[in-house]
């Protein structure tokens, strides 16, 4: 595809984007970042084509735009470049994780704009961290505006096809109501329950207990804390209605304990597991995930660099490594964490053809 595109924000995701779209031969990449610092870094690194010193001039030569930044900064840039020199047949979109407020300002454009939000992330952040696979098997949520054809449409899957995402079309409705239910409004939970944890001041031993399976279900509560106040002020009517169905759930949780019937309690954690053993295992939903592997090892000397000497030598990266000490219902003693779910079942198939131990994935 012989095109001109300019990646604004060469955070992650911008980064990411970039190198994954320099997988078009004919494609020239531009990159800018409010730190020019970033864009040298980029350009080093391989990541862009051509760094850009003058927005404005590359914005004039592009054929597609991408606003990789925070919703605010993209909504601003929006706004500006009503007043930039732009090609008439030029296509618009960003990368934030909310759609409708992104969307209302496009509405005022006189260019095609297609909102965008790659679901996907990484424990690290930066430009340092970009890379041209983080998108492959995650879903790329687009979201047309008015002035969008199918024609527009088909070209930017065509443009997106080599990161090898999934991409689906929602309207900016649908998937601010989604995405509020599987990603917006789980981090609110997860954030009160550390801070619920954060008030037992009787029993100080509980942080202790806390470090297994309660510290992996707030994992996503170590989120960039201004990134979820951008998204839940930006998504706060979607979400708050999530909350109010929250709080009617655990007054029928609590009528069910309050009667303290046995069939009823065992019913509802029963339908649970149904629903939850139920969903997707492979691939990424909207939630930043890792991908564990559960094994059964001795407290023997020299049993963890044997097992990551078996990764090494098949060329097996592994994200994150920790033992568990609080282990009710978690298989396994050690933890192995993957950036993607091909990583994981390599590692699997490794440790099982080179050792006795139990794997899990639960």
């Amino acid at each position: 595809m012989k095109a001109n595109i300019l990646v604004i924000g060469l955070g992650l995701i911008g980064g990411s984007l970039a190198k994954s779209l320099m997988r078009h031969e004919e494609a020239v990449i531009y990159g800018y970042d409010a730190d020019p610092l970033t864009v040298r870094k980029a350009y080093k690194m391989g990541i862009i084509h051509k760094p850009v010193l003058s927005l404005e001039e590359a914005a004039a030569d592009a054929d597609f735009i991408f606003f990789a930044t925070p919703v605010g900064a993209a909504k601003k840039l929006l706004q500006q470049s009503r007043f930039w020199k732009l090609r008439d047949n030029v296509i618009l979109s960003d990368t934030g994780s909310t759609k409708m407020e992104i969307m209302e300002t496009a509405k005022d454009l006189e260019r095609v704009f297609i909102g965008g939000h790659p679901m996907a992330g990484s424990h690290k952040s930066g430009v340092e961290a970009a890379k041209e696979v983080l998108f492959e098997n995650a879903y790329y949520i687009l979201t047309p505006g008015q002035r969008a054809t199918e024609s527009h449409i088909t070209k930017m899957k065509d443009l997106l096809a080599v990161t090898k995402a999934k991409v689906h079309v929602l309207s900016a409705k649908e998937h601010d109501h989604m995405t509020s239910i599987v990603s917006h409004f789980p981090h609110l939970i997860a954030a009160s329950l550390v801070h619920q944890l954060d008030r037992e001041q009787d029993y100080p031993f509980t942080q202790q207990l806390a470090a297994g399976g309660f510290r992996d279900i707030t994992r996503i509560a170590s989120s960039d804390p201004v990134m979820w106040r951008d998204i839940t002020t930006q998504n706060n009517r979607m979400i708050t209605e999530q909350l109010g169905h929250w709080i009617g759930e655990m007054d029928r949780l609590k009528n069910l304990l309050e009667a303290n019937e046995e069939e009823p309690i065992r019913q509802y954690f029963e339908r649970a597991k149904t629903v939850r053993d139920q969903l997707p295992i492979a691939g990424h939903g909207a939630l930043y995930s890792v991908f564990d592997l559960y094994i059964d090892i001795p407290d023997v000397p020299g049993i963890i660099s044997e097992l990551t000497g078996y990764l090494a030598e098949g060329q097996i990266s592994i994200v994150n490594l920790r033992i568990l000490e609080t282990r009710e219902d978690v298989f396994g003693i050690l933890v192995m964490s993957f950036q993607t779910d091909a990583d994981r079942q390599k590692a699997k198939a490794c440790i099982e053809a080179r050792t006795v131990y139990e794997v899990y994935i639960s």
